[in-house]
């Protein structure tokens, strides 16, 4: 399913589009899901400049003066709550910005495959137990979070491939589909949480930063859990398609099982040549 299409209740489970596309190509998956109540598109707020210490304007993420100590972003540094909360969320609901989108990533790392972004707009009222960050959760409980987020929040699913990643470079195929995942929402976020260093270009909104976002925001650990269940599927989707490689078993990562089966039957399309192994010198 391709850009444009919206995804039925029934769908919700499936993977995007025909695989091969989808996974080499890089598409939106989306625009978005949606419960049946979702609330009419907000307008455009102003940046959040100062609430969490950081701004967007045209796209460049610049550092504000926090107004007070309470407002500042937190920083690499800062110790990390013993679980995701809703603080960054309520603090600018507070001031009067809603509704307020977390988004995050899935995939930088690996050898193969596309890497996926997803945008959530959690309910306050409704929101899953036990979300976190996507890698400290078992595989069962992904895939029930992944079932709930999707049953009661806004959400919109984007991903780069293999050649977007080769032709731009992992940082700026990531933050593109971070904002494309952004874009397809259908409920206008007034500023978005971005997972790291980085605020993606082009947003609708303002955007702020948010380093080890997914560790910290209730939104941002929705977000890597949708982003991280969608690409697990498409990359098990994967190993009908190129079984040689075992992509249901390492979801591409450079493990030595994988890169073995490279070495005895060379890449195939879902491989990042920009990456090592697989990039050659240039003599």
């Amino acid at each position: 399913m391709f850009a444009g299409a919206a995804r039925s209740p029934a769908s919700r489970t499936g993977v995007a589009g025909p695989v091969v596309a989808a996974i080499a190509g890089g598409r939106q998956h989306g625009p978005a899901i949606m419960p049946s109540n979702t609330r009419q598109p907000a307008r455009s707020a102003k940046f959040l400049r100062g609430a969490f210490g950081y701004a967007t304007s045209s796209g460049m993420v610049k550092r504000s003066t926090p107004r007070s100590s309470s407002a500042r972003a937190p920083s690499l540094f800062d110790a990390l709550p013993p679980v995701p909360d809703f603080s960054l969320e309520e603090r600018s609901r507070l001031q009067g910005h809603w509704p307020i989108a977390g988004t995050d990533e899935a995939g930088r790392g690996p050898l193969a495959g596309p890497v996926v972004a997803a945008a959530v707009i959690l309910d306050p009222d409704n929101i899953p137990a036990g979300l976190n960050d996507s890698k400290k959760l078992s595989h069962g409980r992904r895939e029930a979070l992944f079932e709930e987020i999707l049953g009661t929040a806004t959400v919109s699913i984007a991903s780069s491939g293999p050649a977007h990643i080769d032709r731009r470079d992992i940082r700026k195929a990531s933050l593109d589909a971070m904002r494309r995942a952004v874009e397809g929402l259908t409920l206008l976020p007034a500023h978005v949480l971005c997972d790291g260093r980085d605020v993606p270009e082009g947003l609708p909104c303002g955007g702020s930063a948010v380093i080890k976002g997914d560790a910290r925001s209730l939104s941002i650990a929705a977000a890597s859990i949708v982003a991280k269940v969608m690409r697990d599927r498409m990359m098990a989707r994967s190993a009908a398609l190129f079984p040689a490689y075992g992509f249901d078993l390492h979801a591409g990562y450079g493990t030595e099982a994988h890169r073995k089966a490279i070495e005895a039957h060379g890449p195939c399309p879902l491989h990042r040549m920009s990456f090592r192994p697989l990039k050659r010198d240039e003599s």
